[in-house]
């Protein structure tokens, strides 16, 4: 009987040394520390595959796309559009040609010459001027994010309540990272292939008729590109919200929440804006119809 004790005191020395090197652990409150280092071992493991899936989720959020991979590619749309270059400088000199003392008509069509130059310049410059757009989008979003405590992501042993409902609810807080990463990844292919149609969507803008075609992609685009600064904003106020005593106890729900409002927002955004601008464009196309049939 002497020999287990002994045996068991001097497995329980390591233990001590390390308790009493803590901050918030001692030899005088080893009995109540000895459970939250239990519990803190359990959410170590839960964090185990959470981690690495936050940490993708913060890339996709905050690092910069790449479209390189797209270049090729926005070359061939910028040689091809550049073929019309001269049939809209002929169309505008033509104007200004017959317009004869019409000032009316001298003066738009000294416009349309002003907005051919300009969409040139911002074509041959599109690709330039859309990876800066890209870069501001992920510094906004990134210093938002380096605001946020990098704790709130993950679970925590903080207080009882919230350790029973963290460990109810880590799979489904899981399950939501990974529906996040998914929308992400689309978002990121969205705008790494709008390269090619940023010169598109800006040669289409400067021509009258195509206006609304124009406006819908560069709308679109520019929503895929700064969504995520609005995530960040949602994941920013959820983390200052735990703060608040009455919900400091439901962490676990609070992340959850923002998560699912920050997709639903993508969700909206990304797709049901394209969608509204379409039938918006289709119905100013039908109205169009109508009055030329008329």
């Amino acid at each position: 009987m002497n020999k287990l004790v002994v045996f068991l005191f001097i497995l329980l020395i390591p233990l001590v040394s390390a308790l009493e090197d803590d901050e918030e652990c001692g030899i005088t409150n080893f009995i109540t520390c000895l459970p939250q280092k239990f519990f803190e071992f359990l959410i170590g493991i839960l964090n185990a595959p959470i981690k690495p899936l936050l940490s993708f989720v913060k890339s996709l959020l905050t690092e910069p796309i790449n479209i390189s991979r797209f270049l090729s590619l926005w070359v061939i749309i910028l040689y091809a559009i550049s073929m019309f270059y001269g049939l809209l400088m002929f169309y505008a000199g033509f104007n200004f040609m017959i317009s004869g003392h019409d000032v009316i008509k001298r003066a738009k069509a000294k416009e349309w010459f002003q907005n051919i130059f300009i969409m040139i310049v911002l074509i041959q410059a599109s690709y330039f001027l859309y990876s800066l757009v890209i870069d501001i989008g992920s510094m906004l979003t990134a210093g938002i994010v380096n605001m946020i405590d990098q704790d709130f992501f993950l679970l925590t042993a903080d207080n009882i309540i919230n350790i029973g409902l963290q460990f109810l609810f880590a799979v489904f807080y899981g399950f939501v990272l990974i529906i996040t990463a998914l929308i992400l990844i689309l978002r990121y292919l969205i705008v790494a292939v709008g390269i090619v149609f940023v010169p598109i969507g800006i040669f289409l803008y400067f021509v009258p008729p195509l206006n609304s075609y124009g406006k819908l992609i560069l709308n679109f685009l520019g929503v895929c590109i700064f969504v995520t600064f609005f995530d960040a904003l949602i994941f920013l106020v959820s983390s200052k919200i735990i703060d608040i005593g009455i919900f400091a106890s439901f962490k676990i729900l609070v992340m959850i929440a923002s998560f699912s409002i920050a997709n639903l927002l993508m969700i909206y955004l990304i797709v049901f804006t394209a969608i509204k601008s379409a039938l918006k464009l289709g119905g100013d196309l039908s109205t169009a119809v109508v009055a030329i049939t008329k």
